[in-house]
């Protein structure tokens, strides 16, 4: 499958962050709340973990469309091969996000990195671990046109790394780069639920598309981040089901086979007449948060693990192709784990405690094993 330009990318992420935090803590800045970060970064967490058991059979119909339907050859032209990767990708790329704003089931899958109320590097993490599969369709053309698979991949990985720098508050405007490439202030206005901004400036490295195709928007008020209906709650894994499990829920209400096919395709702020109306958004509104400031004993607690749950999660990412099944599978869900008792111990719910004994009782007799074999 190649270079895993993601994996080895971690370290720098991680290093950025600090940047963004020492920076933001000269300005007098704070735009980081913990329990919202390590949401946020869970949610990366769970999706690069349980996309190890899918992300082969995704490639892999890549790779047979290639093979088998491709209209020309662009290996054997490496420069035009490239070229058509780059600017293809981000071409389809503002398609899928545009479909994934306006169609129900693509949003369900989406709203997931639009979650965070807050705007940091930690929410360019913020993934859903069902848009790999949402997004192959879209770039199989790219397939149909001859793009190799590995040049595909590379550029979708220059796409995925190029979007984690322009989410933060602590970069102003740009001057001319605004023009063509996309920047933190453009994106800003797409992350933001401000009436104005709502569903604008979707574009990945490039904002030419947004201008040509009618979805541009400056940033001229300041945005208030997250949806309009707040997920209320830092869990990760939930955060990753919910909005499936309410369109699932609202599919179920419907009176007809016909409404609820409108439900999943309809945009995601449709409303139906057997669906109370929601009440209109408060921009006003405060923050969710945690009931009670964490001790510091407990975000140094919560620090160390995720640390911990950082490094395996890289180790995880680099060897899995040489990894016995069952310790793929023994690591993920003690990582999975991981990210579902560290919010939960920050929420202070009822069940973190005996989950994180569970779990760490996982851990000991996982070293057990490992040490004698």
């Amino acid at each position: 499958m190649g270079t895993n330009y993601i994996a080895l990318a971690i370290p720098f992420f991680f290093a950025l962050i600090g940047v963004e935090l020492a920076v933001a803590r000269r300005r007098g800045a704070r735009p980081y709340r913990l329990a919202d970060a390590m949401s946020d970064l869970g949610c990366g967490v769970t999706q690069r973990i349980l996309l190890l058991a899918f992300e082969g059979l995704l490639v892999a119909i890549y790779v047979a469309v290639y093979r088998h339907a491709r209209l020309v050859d662009l290996g054997a032209h490496p420069v035009i091969a490239w070229v058509t990767a780059l600017v293809g990708v981000d071409f389809i790329y503002y398609w899928w996000h545009r479909a994934s704003h306006r169609v129900s089931f693509l949003w369900a899958a989406h709203v997931v990195h639009h979650q965070s109320e807050d705007y940091n590097l930690a929410v360019a993490l913020r993934q859903a671990v069902l848009t790999p599969v949402t997004a192959l369709p879209f770039g199989l053309p790219l397939a149909l046109l001859g793009v190799p698979p590995l040049v595909y991949l590379a550029a979708n990985a220059f796409s995925t790394l190029y979007q984690f720098w322009i989410h933060t508050e602590m970069v102003g405007k740009l001057g001319a780069a605004e023009t063509v490439l996309n920047t933190p202030s453009h994106h800003r206005v797409h992350h933001a639920r401000n009436p104005g901004y709502l569903d604008r400036n979707y574009g990945a490295a490039l904002i030419v598309w947004d201008r040509l195709f009618g979805t541009f928007a400056p940033e001229r008020e300041r945005p208030v981040y997250g949806i309009n209906k707040p997920l209320g709650s830092f869990n990760a894994l939930w955060a990753q089901v919910e909005p499936l499990g309410e369109l699932v829920a609202l599919s179920r209400a419907a009176p007809s086979w016909r409404e609820r096919l409108r439900v999943w395709l309809a945009p995601p702020e449709r409303s139906f007449p057997w669906q109370p109306a929601p009440p209109p958004p408060a921009l006003d509104a405060p923050k969710y948060d945690v009931p009670t400031r964490p001790s510091a004993r407990l975000r140094r607690y919560v620090l160390a693990n995720f640390t911990a749950l950082a490094v395996a999660t890289f180790l995880l990412m680099l060897w899995s192709n040489r990894l016995p099944v069952w310790q793929l599978v023994a690591g993920g869900a003690l990582v999975l784990s991981t990210v579902a008792v560290l919010g939960g111990l920050l929420e202070a719910r009822r069940w973190a405690r005996p989950l994180e004994a569970a779990r760490l009782s996982s851990l000991l007799v996982l070293v057990a094993i490992a040490c004698l074999r």
